[in-house]
């Protein structure tokens, strides 16, 4: 099973979900992966502990942003793989990560409660003040993009909430607290609780993941073996399956 590792630095905590496990592994691989890719990547790290019984994968999930912030805070990890090519250059800039390589694309999507309460129909209702309106923040990647979208379609948003991260404000829409809300379509595909509205494809906007190893990673054989399993044919069956696109 994998462990998802807590680390925490000053003023700042990583928000982890918990799991136990009596796994007994050689080597411990910390990665640190967008928020977006929660469901692909644990069972990523599934098949790739399975191929590789002697590494365990622990994931650190949360918005690329705030895992950025923890990398340069110094936080132990071997591996990042974001939702924005922008936050992983600024630490390859830094010297704390090698080169990335895109693994996977995305597209965006409105989001609302199944059934359509509110009764949204295009991108043009985000600006309606009688509905409850939700953004990912504009210091992470799926709120940087939505507002591009919007920015695009001339639409001012009636924001009610900026969340911290794609999967909470998901969230916030599958227990109907929202009307609607921009997310990313891979994450419509993981939730049974949200019904999609489709964006107008000239209001496109392009959302690439990179994954890179980063430069002070305890475990760079290992990294390198996770990296190339998420670039194999195995690990890119398993992006599709969750909505992820070919990069």
């Amino acid at each position: 099973m994998i462990r998802q590792a807590t680390w925490c630095a000053p003023l700042l905590v990583a928000l982890l979900l918990s799991s136990c496990t009596g796994r007994d592994s050689d080597e411990t691989l910390l990665v640190m992966a967008a928020a977006s890719l929660t469901d692909a990547f644990g069972e990523i790290g599934v098949a790739f502990e399975a191929a590789n019984p002697d590494i365990e994968v622990r994931l650190n999930l949360a918005g690329s942003g705030a895992l950025r912030e923890q990398i340069v805070q110094g936080a132990p990890a071997d591996v990042f793989a974001s939702a924005s090519a922008q936050t992983v250059q600024a630490l390859v800039s830094a010297g704390l990560a090698l080169s990335p390589t895109d693994f996977a694309s995305n597209e965006l999507r409105i989001a609302v409660p199944t059934g359509n309460p509110g009764g949204v129909v295009g991108i043009e209702d985000l600006a309606n003040s009688e509905l409850l309106i939700g953004l990912c923040g504009a210091q992470v990647p799926c709120g940087q993009f939505a507002r591009q979208a919007l920015e695009q379609a001339g639409i001012d948003a009636s924001v009610d909430t900026n969340e911290g991260d794609v999967r909470a404000l998901l969230g916030k829409i599958e227990a109907g607290e929202l009307d609607a809300g921009i997310v990313y379509a891979s994450d419509i595909a993981a939730s049974d609780d949200v019904d999609e509205i489709l964006l107008p494809p000239t209001f496109g906007v392009a959302i690439t993941y990179p994954i890179t190893i980063l430069s002070e990673s305890p475990n760079p054989d290992a990294a390198g073996a996770f990296v190339a399993f998420v670039l194999s044919v195995e690990g890119q069956a398993i992006l599709h399956a969750y909505g992820f696109d070919p990069s």
